[in-house]
């Protein structure tokens, strides 16, 4: 780890309990450049936890690790405060690893800020989810950009490179195997972005109705004119969303609406 700037793994660990009715903090801890801000609490007694990073980025040599646990009855949601930019990397790279466990009973939504890789940048994130059974309820959103667009920096990145897998009951459900190469792939042709610059990636446990919750989201997409999208149910009842569009504000506001429909903490 000598390369990472801070001297050390970046690190967040923070486990969530429910006491009273009601969902708390149990444990936090974080190293630098990384703070939490102080959990703001909703109305059904969930939280809702930000992600603080006082840098101006991930850069070259960085390291970082999220350790994210909700106990039985919790309900939490995981957002940060600002976009990751991944900044220009001379020949190494940067990465993180995050591991999240999510008890019998317990729901956890994971919704980060979209991830900007900038030129000769170089990134690999690795996520390891564990539901305790049928009643763990996870919702997974992440929006990726082609870059810095407005400076000409369409998929100008050296690699960037996503791995996720999910178990439920110790058995693999969903993996997610994400490695994008500018160089060895036309990220703007067929099967890929497709002249579109950014993708949203979702994943949800089977909602309530799921039927109803598919067809649903189905009509959603169709309605959208700027983007293109489809959902997928995967064989364990989970669904799977992907939609292509060109500012991710706009999808990021289809991907809470999706959130709404599902019911999501």
């Amino acid at each position: 780890m000598a390369g990472n700037q801070f001297g050390k793994i970046s690190s967040v660990s923070l486990t969530a309990a429910s006491r009273d009715g009601e969902t708390i903090v149990r444990d936090v801890r974080f190293t630098a450049p990384y703070k939490i801000m102080q959990p703001f609490r909703k109305r059904d007694g969930s939280i809702q936890v930000m992600l603080l990073a006082a840098s101006a980025g991930i850069l070259e040599g960085d390291r970082q690790e999220f350790r994210l646990e909700v106990q039985p009855g919790a309900k939490m949601e995981f957002l940060s405060q600002s976009y990751d930019k991944i900044h220009p990397m001379h020949t190494g790279s940067a990465s993180r690893d995050i591991s999240v466990k999510v008890a019998a009973g317990a729901s956890l939504a994971y919704h980060p800020q979209p991830t900007i890789p900038f030129q000769d940048s170089a990134f690999e994130s690795r996520m390891r989810v564990e539901l305790e059974d049928e009643t763990s309820v996870f919702q997974l959103g992440e929006i990726l950009s082609c870059g810095r667009s407005a400076r000409g920096e369409r998929f100008a990145y050296r690699y960037y490179r996503n791995y996720v897998e999910i178990y439920r009951g110790g058995r693999l459900i969903y993996r997610d195997n994400t490695r994008y190469e500018p160089e060895l792939f036309d990220m703007e042709g067929m099967g890929m972005y497709e002249s579109y610059t950014h993708l949203a990636n979702l994943f949800l446990t089977a909602p309530e109705g799921p039927a109803e919750f598919e067809k649903k989201v189905r009509e959603l997409l169709d309605g959208e004119k700027e983007t293109e999208g489809g959902i997928t149910r995967i064989s364990g009842g989970d669904f799977a969303v992907r939609i292509l569009g060109r500012r991710a504000q706009e999808l990021e506001k289809i991907s809470q609406k999706i959130w709404d429909l599902a019911g999501a903490t």
